[in-house]
């Protein structure tokens, strides 16, 4: 079969998430659950669908870059096939990640459920959140027109006599696209809407989620389901004195983030796996955080995993000739790589790390065409070892010689360190967690040094 070099080159590009919904994605995607160590997405699947009606509230957490964004497209397509509806959304469209609050993320919260429930045909009558609005719009002396026809508009935001014609998602949208452009916006519509962040909450409540569930159940559909993705990119910066930003969202606003009445999962940043508040974290929301660790190219006694390079092996194959079967797409392995362990050695290198297979994967394909010689991979390694290593302090290559002993990562101050920085990844198995060294650091000579 012949390789489309264009098609493959897109395939690879690791700023590209995909869709799981739409079949061109979903024939390259690969299920790593047996060698993750859990099935995560099944756990979420299963909290929701056996709840019989009741609201869930979960966490989910991993390294950026380890698959968190496509398993949640997979829960999403499999929950809408179990008739749910199902509201996901990148967080980070809406928000400013270095500066994020309650009434920031609620905001986003009602205008992708608003629109999403708009755009389904099921009927809202927004009149208190349009009262909201209103406010909003007149302390930020702002004009927002929130119709999507012709219909007069009283005072300076988009709200007629009777609500027929308005979308409060577009209305939210204006405001909250005013907030997210402007620090001064941001922080004259907090100091209005902070202080109402209970009335809010009561208010999606009341007029979004209750109708909603509702007119769903009419249908024949089993409910409501709103994903909020990358919110664990928010910036671990200081928010009020020396809590951070997470602790502060997730630790003491947790429970109001617990407050809406459907199911609803919050992706975490890593970090509050490992701060002293992890179980604070656990309290506010009925359970840990589920993690996505790292797909296993070694076992705990350093041995090749080889179930888990066989599976990495296939998702670079299905990239190049995703109409193949599992069979047949490494009798094609000569048109990609000068060997089948040249390939191996790629997805050993990447650690496991999805997108970081993908990077050294497309920094090949920049470079020339397939087949790639060993040599080749070598060179890109090489160039992504000094990349890295350029950031590396003296005693942080200390702790990353400690960390390839003892397999353990401490606190959050070793993972600020580690792995924020990629340089450590984490592994599961039946027996726990344990850490290891990002292959591509273990050739450079300060690693080598007593």
């Amino acid at each position: 079969m012949s390789l489309n070099l264009g098609r493959f080159f897109r395939a690879c590009n690791p700023r590209y998430t995909l869709n799981i919904s739409k079949p061109e994605d979903r024939q390259y995607y690969i299920d790593f659950s047996t060698v993750r160590g859990s099935n995560v997405i099944r756990e979420l699947k299963r909290t929701i669908t056996f709840s019989d009606h009741q609201p869930t509230c979960q966490l989910f957490t991993g390294h950026i870059g380890c698959g968190k964004s496509t398993e949640l497209s997979r829960l999403k397509t499999e929950l809408e096939a179990d008739k749910f509806h199902v509201v996901y959304f990148e967080s980070s469209q809406d928000l400013d990640m270095a500066d994020v609050d309650i009434s920031d993320i609620l905001l986003a919260i009602a205008r992708q459920v608003s629109q999403s429930l708009e755009n389904s045909g099921v009927c809202l009558q927004p009149k208190r959140f349009q009262g909201i609005l209103k406010s909003a719009a007149n302390l930020l002396n702002t004009e927002i027109t929130s119709f999507r026809s012709n219909i007069p508009v009283v005072g300076d935001i988009g709200v007629s006599q009777d609500s027929e014609g308005f979308s409060l998602s577009f209305g939210i949208g204006e405001i909250t696209a005013k907030a997210k452009d402007s620090r001064d916006v941001r922080s004259l519509l907090r100091q209005h809407l902070e202080p109402r962040v209970n009335n809010i909450i009561e208010v999606i409540n009341q007029e979004l989620i209750t109708p909603a569930q509702h007119q769903l159940q009419q249908r024949g559909q089993a409910g409501l389901v709103v994903i909020i993705d990358n919110l664990d990119r928010i910036d671990n910066k200081a928010k009020f004195g020396i809590r951070t930003q997470p602790e502060y969202l997730f630790v003491d606003r947790g429970e109001q983030l617990n407050k809406l009445l459907c199911h609803v999962i919050y992706t975490i940043p890593l970090i509050l796996t490992f701060s002293n508040d992890k179980e604070a974290v656990s309290n506010r929301f009925g359970s840990p955080a589920k993690l996505l660790p790292m797909v296993r190219v070694k076992e705990r006694d350093g041995s090749d995993c080889e179930p888990g390079i066989n599976l990495l092996r296939q998702m670079v194959l299905a990239r190049a000739f995703p109409e193949l079967n599992q069979t047949d797409r490494l009798r094609e392995i000569p048109k990609l790589f000068d060997s089948t362990s040249t390939l191996d050695y790629l997805c050993q290198m990447s650690g496991g790390h999805v997108r970081n297979l993908l990077i050294l994967l497309f920094n090949c394909l920049q470079k020339d065409d397939p087949p790639f010689s060993r040599t080749m991979i070598e060179r890109v390694i090489s160039e992504r070892r000094n990349e890295l290593g350029k950031a590396i302090t003296p005693d942080e290559w200390e702790l990353l010689r400690q960390v390839s002993q003892q397999k353990t990562v401490r606190g959050e101050e070793e993972y600020q360190t580690l792995l924020r920085s990629l340089f450590v990844f984490e592994y599961c198995d039946h027996d726990g967690s344990w850490f290891d060294l990002n292959p591509v650091l273990e050739g450079a000579k300060d690693f080598d040094k007593d």
